[in-house]
C-alpha cells in the first residue's frame, strides 16, 4: 500500500525548524534523492530558515512560480528534499546556499558564491558495470555518471575513482571536475553521528568487516583527535576544502 503521505510535526526530524506544539502536521519530503531524516523540504527552507515567506501558502506560490533553483534547476515541488552538499540559488537576488553537515544543528544552509554555485561535492557510494562495460558512478544524492571506457576488460579510464571517494561536478550538466580520493591526510567533513559537523585530516583508517564497522580517525585544526564511522566520512579537499564552511569550523 505504500508508505504514509503526511508527517506529524512531533516525528519530524529534530533538526527542522519547525512548530511542534504549536501545529499537529507539517510537511512530508517527496520521494527522491535525500532520505526524510537527511533533508528538509523545500517549503521548510522558504518559510522557516529564509523567511521569504510567512505562512505555507505564501511559500507554496513562492515555489511553483519558479523562484527557486536546487543544483542548477528550477524546483516546482513544494515537498522537493534538500539535502547533504545540494546547492540552493534564489532567482531573483542571486543567493546561493549549500546545505552541509553543522554541529547540534546537524544540517544548515551555508551561504556561498555565485561561482562556487556552479559546482556540487557528491561522494561515489558504489560503482558498477552498464551495457558496453562501461563504469558507472552512484552517487550519495542519486545521480549516476557514466565513465565511457575503450577496453571493457581494462578500464583505465574508471580507475582512478574509488568507493567513498568525492567527485566535483558541475552544475546543471554533472561533468567531471575533480576527483577526491578517500585516503590518509585527505580533508573530510562529519555528515552524521555524534560528531556531525566536525571537520578533520583524516589520519588512519581501520577497515571492519562492513562500511559502518570501520573507524576512521581524524585530526582537527586544533590537533584533537577523534574517531567516527566510515559510513559518516565525506572528503572535501586535499590541502583546502573545495567548498565554503562556517566561519571558524577549518
Amino acid at each position: 500500500m505504500g508508505g504514509k503521505k503526511h508527517l506529524k510535526a512531533l516525528a519530524a526530524p529534530r533538526f527542522w525548524p519547525v512548530l511542534r506544539k504549536e501545529y499537529t502536521w507539517t510537511v512530508k519530503p517527496s520521494p527522491g534523492p535525500h532520505p526524510i531524516s537527511r533533508s528538509i523540504p523545500l517549503l521548510i527552507i522558504v518559510r522557516d530558515v529564509l523567511r521569504y515567506a510567512k505562512t505555507a501558502r505564501e511559500a507554496r506560490r513562492l515555489i511553483v512560480e519558479g523562484h527557486f533553483k536546487i543544483d542548477g534547476r528550477v524546483r516546482k515541488n513544494y515537498k522537493y528534499p534538500v539535502g547533504l552538499m545540494d546547492v540552493l540559488e534564489i532567482v531573483d537576488t542571486g543567493e546561493a546556499y549549500r546545505m552541509i553537515p553543522v554541529p547540534v544543528k546537524v544540517m544548515d544552509l551555508i551561504p556561498i558564491s555565485k561561482e562556487e554555485a556552479a559546482y556540487k561535492l557528491c561522494r561515489i557510494e558504489n560503482k558498477t558495470t552498464v551495457k558496453g562495460g562501461h563504469i558507472q558512478l552512484n552517487l550519495h544524492d542519486g545521480r549516476n555518471i557514466v565513465i565511457r571506457v575503450e577496453d571493457p576488460k581494462n578500464p583505465v579510464e574508471a580507475k582512478q575513482y574509488k568507493t567513498l571517494g568525492t567527485v566535483k561536478i558541475g552544475l546543471p550538466g554533472q561533468e567531471i571536475q575533480e576527483y577526491i580520493p578517500l585516503e590518509e591526510d585527505i580533508l573530510a567533513i562529519i555528515s552524521g553521528g555524534r560528531n556531525v559537523g566536525r571537520i578533520g585530516r583524516i589520519k588512519s583508517i581501520r577497515y571492519g568487516i562492513r562500511r559502518h564497522r570501520s573507524i576512521v580517525e581524524l585530526e582537527d585544526k586544533h590537533g584533537n583527535r577523534f574517531q567516527t564511522s566510515l559510513s559518516y566520512i565525506f572528503p572535501i579537499g586535499v590541502e583546502e576544502p573545495l567548498i565554503t564552511l562556517p566561519e571558524g569550523a577549518w
